[in-house]
């Protein structure tokens, strides 16, 4: 009897071993100790800022710009561009009137050289003019005082031969005619000749006014190269079309006429420029906190105040930007044009929502998961909402307090799935959300048009393709 409880008891000890052997293995196996570590986080709750971070640069919201002489702009200076060759240092306080730059003189003075020279010889031409007008209109004075001269002596001839015979009287009438016809013709060609020496002695006096015009404008321009400041303020070099700071040695044009700028520094803006994957959250009118590179003690309240829609490429950089201009709210003397900014745009505020770290989520096409440790293993399809450089804002599928990995685990393809009533829910509201596009271009689409209106379709119609039934289960 005694030797079969102790049968008993080995067998039960024996059963509770394997038991234990087995749970040991699984609690090993799901938590990844042998071989691999895990690092846990946990879901949050509370207040959730979603922010986007750039770099910028201070710029003054208004300035005076110190440009090319207007002079430069003459139709009659044929300058495309000009040099600078000297320029005070950047950041030079200035009073109205002081030396700020000074423009290449020698371009000037060959230009003034050959207007110089096409004055001279216009003059000249001019006096060539009147001299021959002189000399063509006298001879054709002499003509038709002469031609006059014979007209009368035909006159006298025709009534001397009164008593002639009759042939004779015939030809005496056909040279006085002849006479008068040359006379009428003289006449007519000394009208001609004299509008036409008019003419010529205009053109000469329109050629010599032109280019006594083009000397003096060049001459002005040449006495406007020396640049002065046209009010006090601090010398800030502007930027040529190819986006580097003027200095001398710079070409600067009437189409590009900054030299330098005299900046207000009482009210400061900050340019900088963010991506095409951040754009779309940046509005006008978002807050900002500014911070200046130069004083990290310094920040400073702003605002949105201009989004590009538009975007560009940077020198020396291959992906789109697009400019945003932030206002500061207050400024400080120490604040200078072009130091380097530090932005935080707020693009959302939630008073209390579930927030987890970017680093646990992880994606599939469609769909985005987390692994959830309990301390078993799974995969949860998660909704995610609003993101900032380090969290993102779980909608759907956790609570607050949930154990989460931050790596994959060595099994990840064999943990089960959890979460499709999220994963249903998210293409219930893609297809709700193509519903009401799809109405909306109906609706634009009926309603009646002003003459001359354009029809015009709301976006994400027709966007998202077929509807999968169930998510991928790649990682």
């Amino acid at each position: 009897m005694q030797k079969n409880k102790s049968l008993i008891r080995y067998a039960v000890i024996g059963v509770a071993a394997v038991l234990l052997i087995l749970l040991g293995y699984r609690v090993i196996s799901n938590s990844r100790i042998i071989g691999e570590t895990l690092i846990k986080v946990e879901v949050q709750r509370g207040p959730f800022m979603a922010e986007v971070y750039s770099t910028g640069q201070l710029q003054a919201e208004n300035a005076t710009f110190i440009e090319v002489p207007t002079e430069l702009s003459s139709r009659r200076i044929n300058i495309y561009e000009i040099q600078v060759t000297d320029l005070v240092e950047e950041g030079t306080v200035v009073q109205k009137g002081d030396f700020v730059a000074s423009l290449d003189h020698s371009a000037i003075e060959e230009i003034m050289t050959q207007a110089q020279e096409e004055l001279e010889k216009s003059i000249q031409a001019l006096q060539d003019a009147r001299i021959d007008t002189n000399i063509n209109m006298s001879n054709l004075r002499d003509g038709l005082l002469n031609a006059g001269v014979q007209v009368e002596e035909r006159k006298l001839v025709l009534e001397q031969s009164v008593y002639e015979s009759p042939a004779v009287k015939r030809q005496a009438a056909l040279e006085q005619q002849r006479a008068e016809q040359n006379l009428v013709q003289l006449q007519r060609n000394y009208e001609l000749k004299q509008r036409q020496a008019q003419n010529s002695v205009e053109r000469a006096l329109e050629d010599v006014r032109r280019n006594r015009e083009s000397v003096t404008d060049i001459e002005q321009l040449f006495n406007a190269l020396e640049i002065k400041a046209p009010m006090p303020g601090m010398v800030i070099y502007s930027y040529d079309r190819f986006g580097s700071k003027i200095q001398v040695g710079s070409t600067v044009s009437r189409w590009a006429p900054r030299i330098a700028e005299l900046p207000d520094l009482s009210s400061m803006i900050s340019k900088t420029f963010i991506n095409e994957i951040d754009i779309s959250r940046i509005r006008v009118g978002q807050k900002v906190v500014v911070g200046v590179d130069a004083f990290p003690d310094k920040q400073f309240d702003g605002e949105v105040t201009t989004v590009a829609n538009i975007g560009q490429t940077l020198p020396n950089g291959d992906t789109k930007v697009f400019e945003v201009t932030i206002k500061l709210f207050g400024s400080a003397p120490e604040l200078r044009p072009a130091m380097t900014t530090s932005n935080v745009i707020t693009i959302n505020h939630l008073d209390d929502a579930l927030y987890i770290p970017l680093e646990s989520v992880f994606k599939t096409d469609s769909t985005r998961f987390v692994y959830t440790y309990s301390p078993g293993l799974t995969r949860q399809i998660i909704e995610t909402g609003s993101e900032n450089a380090n969290h993102v804002v779980v909608n759907q599928g956790l609570s607050e307090g949930q154990v989460l990995l931050l790596n994959v685990p060595s099994n990840s393809e064999d943990l089960p799935l959890a979460g499709l009533e999220v994963y249903e829910a998210i293409l219930k509201k893609a297809e709700k959300a193509k519903q009401d596009s799809t109405q909306a271009v109906e609706v634009e689409e009926a309603r009646p048009r002003e003459p001359g209106e354009e029809r015009r379709r709301p976006g994400g119609a027709g966007e998202g393709g077929g509807r999968r039934t169930t998510p991928p289960a790649g990682n």
